[in-house]
């Protein structure tokens, strides 16, 4: 078994039921956040990281997602020209990304998503990004994560503090910061979406995991949750029992783009800090606040 991050698995099958109604016709993995899908953020972000292998988890056998990739033109954005939108992709002169597409029967799950995945990840650790939570970080979060996986050797789940009701969105850690380390979050359990009142703590998973491969077994024998589906966190607390994980407090800033509102946010931040479209954007913004 390789020790190192070579493959990331992006799930590209749901509902995107947030976004309705758009996300009845078009994927919202392919939603456009300014002038791009939502889902090459994500690839931009693996390939920044050193990621050379990324299965797309999509719905069904053929998908608006693969046709996009497989055309290629998706490296024209920001190929030949320096990107300021921070995740900070990679010009394709680095290691030939390889993509490869695999079809999920139904939408079960985060955890049914990446088990789809276990046949081309194979016995080596990989990264889960889901593209629905763009990370705005002068160093990718995915980089920052993987370099704590390499010193500690143990899953990584990125994380962000979020005080009061709001952590009821999120799952949660429960365990105790690292004396070494502030960032780092030695992880003991976690909970799905818990009350306010029953969380752990502050520390919300935002959307990228480091994982062990034993995390595929743990998966199959993962029994689905009162929605009936197969949930990740509840092989993660599995996984717990056997091995080290770690949750780490990125530098860097989130968005949930899978809601309108996020989805807005993120692209007026985003927009802005384009050289090309920033400035005219900005006293536009100005205009209309008068």
């Amino acid at each position: 078994m390789s020790n190192r991050i070579r493959t990331a698995v992006i799930p590209a099958g749901g509902r995107g039921t947030r976004l309705l109604p758009i996300t009845r016709i078009i994927p919202k993995e392919m939603l456009p956040l300014v002038d791009k899908p939502l889902i090459q953020y994500a690839v931009e972000e693996a390939l920044a990281s050193g990621i050379e292998h990324i299965v797309l988890v999509t719905r069904g056998a053929a998908s608006a997602v693969q046709s996009y990739f497989e055309g290629g033109g998706w490296q024209a954005s920001f190929e030949g020209r320096r990107s300021n939108d921070s995740i900070a992709p990679c010009r394709h002169s680095s290691p030939a990304l390889q993509i490869s597409y695999v079809p999920q029967s139904a939408p079960l799950g985060l955890g049914h998503a990446v088990l789809c995945a276990r046949k081309i990840v194979g016995d080596e650790p990989f990264a889960v990004l889901l593209s629905d939570i763009l990370i705005d970080a002068e160093v990718p979060c995915l980089k920052q994560m993987i370099d704590v996986f390499d010193e500690r050797c143990g899953s990584v789940v990125a994380t962000q503090t979020v005080e009061g009701p709001g952590i009821s969105m999120y799952g949660v850690l429960a365990g105790s910061q690292d004396p070494g380390n502030k960032r780092i979050y030695n992880c003991t359990g976690m909970v799905e979406k818990p009350k306010f009142e029953q969380a752990p703590s502050a520390q919300a998973i935002i959307g990228r995991y480091l994982l062990t491969p034993r995390i595929f077994e743990l998966l199959e024998k993962t029994r689905p949750g009162a929605v009936g589906e197969i949930q990740l966190t509840d092989a993660i607390t599995a996984l717990l029992k056997e091995e080290k994980v770690f949750g780490y407090t990125f530098d860097g800033k989130s968005f949930d783009a899978g809601n309108k509102m996020g989805m807005l946010q993120a692209t007026v931040e985003l927009a802005l800090k384009r050289p090309d479209l920033g400035p005219k954007f900005s006293e536009f913004l100005k205009r209309i606040m008068l």
